[in-house]
């Protein structure tokens, strides 16, 4: 679970970082602003597709270890 944790933490700090919202970082990746939130909080179930997805919009790279 802190791997969840630690990566939503990423995002949000990158989306914060980069100026824009929850509502504009979803429509850029095409999700929702659910979606978003869940990744961001590490709750949910996002898919990978959606995590991918914001990770491109935001220029962060996943690994996989």
């Amino acid at each position: 679970m802190g791997d969840v944790l630690s990566i939503g933490a990423d995002i949000r700090s990158a989306r914060k970082d980069a100026g824009i919202t929850q509502e504009d970082l979803a429509h850029l990746a095409g999700i929702s602003v659910r979606t978003v939130r869940a990744i961001e909080t590490g709750t949910g179930n996002p898919s990978l597709q959606a995590v991918v997805a914001v990770s491109d919009v935001l220029g962060l790279r996943l690994t996989v270890r």
